[in-house]
């Protein structure tokens, strides 16, 4: 058996984030003087990750405020308000300028758009009667670097617009955003697509070629690209997540690569939120493990560490200096992460085992191989009969459509009816949502199965050992990415000798896939 081939070095995707800032305060500079900053509250997360407050407030940043449809009078005689180009947060602005307008106020207001503006803000602007109050701008802050091997839009609403609704805005921004990868980083060899959207956006990103300098400098290419539909695998991210960042994910939230701590975990009244990055070592050696194995390495971390700090014990001066200066600042970080991570751990082991989690898995799995449907049913019904969090019951009643391949119309209604008796009769615009995304069918014949596949498809399945001699591959998920894809793809690379970069429109769980098609 050959051995895999050295894994090519990750590029430095700390550039991005520098650009992304420096694009931030060349837009704040646009109005010169003491301002203060309102923010959509959806990118609070983001904006901590590209730059700090201290960094703001050197460019006359005066006062940052969420914006929560609260108006706030007096304040700087200008504001900028950062927001995504999304309706509610348009209207939210609106309303705050016609409150100053009322009150004979008048400031110099300018909105900033992330990633970019969208035409139907200016329509809401000017049904508001705002328009010539403010002034717009675009801060293109598009893939984002949360983890080292991960590359976030941080845009979730990409799943619901273009797979439910159609809208197909926000594949210009992926095309563009992956055009000005290439021109940082060097032209993709080859990429490979499959899925509606991924054809789109190859389209897209062939028409822009032309707008984008080759950043190998004609150096020939160094890594390829697979665009790969959300909709094109539903199962995986309605499993059950098992390993520890992914658990993380569903009872914290990890928001833009960080997470937060409340006093469950920390034990105190406040909060604690740290970066999950490659700084913390603790992490890089948890979070992709089994969850049944994270307490025994992190109790065998904690005597490593208390060793270490034994060993300070009978030091003369000299070497005592020395590990003050070199080793202690190191020990005391870690065993802040350790101290953090088994409280979070615990908090997760309480809130899962209340959650029969050994019986859900035992579901799945029965509907992995096919085996005992009529189990499976019986299940979801008893978590309909018990009430079960709405987002929970969906993902198992989804989890069965797709791996059957649709159900049977009689279990469909059954259960149809059995969920709205149970949830109240307004969870039928979210059961047509479902069926309209793809999650939720009635089972087709074989052969009208076989052509929705061929049509859906639109690429091949291939062998990553033939794709590139780089051994570098950027996989980009349309439509979400969930921890367990991520932790899969780190294992297939160490396995295979590849490093795979992971893009995507944002980071995905069930809940929040689920989340996104619910409208009651």
């Amino acid at each position: 058996m050959a051995r895999p081939c050295p894994a090519a070095s990750l590029p430095d995707f700390s550039i991005l984030n520098h650009n992304h800032r420096d694009q931030l305060i060349h837009l704040l500079e646009l109005l010169p003087g003491r301002k203060d900053l309102f923010i959509d509250p959806a990118l609070m997360p983001l904006l901590d990750r590209i730059t700090g407050s201290s960094v703001l407030k050197k460019h006359e940043v005066d006062k940052f405020f969420k914006l929560d449809g609260k108006h706030i009078p007096g304040g700087c005689e200008q504001r900028f308000f950062l927001i995504r180009p999304e309706e509610s947060m348009v209207k939210i602005v609106a309303d705050s300028l016609n409150a100053d307008k009322a009150c004979s106020f008048r400031r110099k207001c300018k909105i900033i758009f992330t990633p970019r503006k969208l035409f139907c803000c200016d329509t809401i602007l000017e049904l508001e009667g705002v328009y010539g109050d403010v002034s717009c701008e675009e801060w293109e802050c598009d893939l984002v670097p949360v983890y080292d091997d991960v590359l976030s839009m941080e845009i979730p609403a990409f799943f619901r617009d273009f797979f439910l609704e159609g809208n197909q805005c926000w594949l210009y921004t992926v095309a563009k955003s992956l055009c000005k990868l290439q021109s940082i980083y060097g032209t993709f060899g080859k990429v490979y697509g499959i899925g509606r959207s991924a054809k789109m956006v190859n389209e897209l990103m062939e028409a822009f070629s032309g707008d984008f300098e080759d950043g190998t400098n004609g150096k020939g290419n160094n890594w390829s690209l697979f665009l790969i539909d959300r909709d094109v695998d539903f199962v995986t991210p309605l499993c059950s997540q098992v390993t520890f960042q992914g658990l993380l994910d569903d009872v914290f939230t990890i928001k833009c690569g960080s997470v937060e701590f409340g006093s469950e975990v920390t034990g105190s009244e406040k909060n604690v939120k740290i970066n999950l990055g490659s700084g913390d070592k603790v992490f890089a050696e948890i979070c992709d493990q089994h969850f049944s194995n994270v307490f025994g390495f992190l109790s065998s971390k904690a005597k490593t560490l208390q060793a270490s700090y034994d060993k300070r014990h009978g030091m003369d001066i000299r070497n005592m200096k020395d590990f003050v200066a070199n080793e202690l600042r190191m020990l005391k970080q870690q065993h802040r992460f350790l101290s953090l991570y088994i409280g979070a751990c615990e908090v997760i082991m309480k809130k899962k085992m209340k959650g029969d989690l050994k019986e859900q898995l035992k579901v799945e799995h029965a509907l992995f191989e096919g085996t005992d449907t009529k189990r499976c049913i019986s299940y979801i019904e008893e978590c309909i009969n018990r009430q079960c969090p709405l987002p929970e019951v969906l993902r198992l009643l989804c989890l069965l459509s797709v791996t059957e391949g649709g159900l049977l119309p009689n279990d469909l209604r059954n259960l149809k009816n059995h969920l709205l008796q149970s949830y109240g009769t307004e969870q039928l615009l979210t059961l047509a949502n479902l069926r309209r995304a793809g999650l939720l069918a009635d089972q087709q014949p074989l052969e009208t199965m076989g052509k929705l596949v061929a049509d859906k498809t639109v690429g091949k399945a291939v062998d990553v050992s033939n794709v590139t001699s780089s051994h570098l591959v950027l996989v980009f998920f349309l439509g979400g990415c969930s921890f367990s894809e991520i932790a899969a793809l780190r294992f297939l690379g160490r396995s295979k000798g590849y490093r795979f970069v992971v893009g995507t429109t944002a980071l995905t769980n069930s809940p929040r896939l689920l989340e996104a098609l619910m409208d009651a």
